[in-house]
């Protein structure tokens, strides 16, 4: 879990080898608000959109997930230089959260 300026919670999901792989796009009022947010958008990926395009200050690729209203959910922690790589990285994060829907205490570090 992440806390903004504001004391605000925004989740951060990081790989086995230490890096970010995505970060939580809205942030939340509390810790288990937060959490309960990305359980959510675990178990309802089937139903979320998503997709690459260029960052916003154009000088690279990101991909974002959002859910059926339109609101941004999820977004790579990177931008990266090549579409391709971005894409990868946007797969891997769809089919891990597929898998993370049965993730237990130990997601969290409990």
């Amino acid at each position: 879990m992440d806390i903004d300026g504001q004391g605000r919670f925004g989740w951060r999901l990081v790989a086995p080898n230490g890096r970010s792989v995505a970060v939580s796009l809205t942030s939340h009022d509390s810790h288990a608000r937060c959490r309960a947010a990305f359980h959510r958008m675990c178990a309802l990926h089937s139903r979320t959109g998503g997709g690459v395009q260029h960052g916003s200050d154009g000088g690279g690729w990101v991909w974002v997930v959002w859910d059926e209203s339109g609101r941004h959910l999820a977004g790579s922690a990177r931008t990266y230089e090549r579409h391709a790589t971005c894409r990868a990285s946007y797969d891997r994060f769809r089919a891990t959260i597929a898998e993370l829907v049965y993730a237990g205490p130990e997601l969290w570090g409990e």
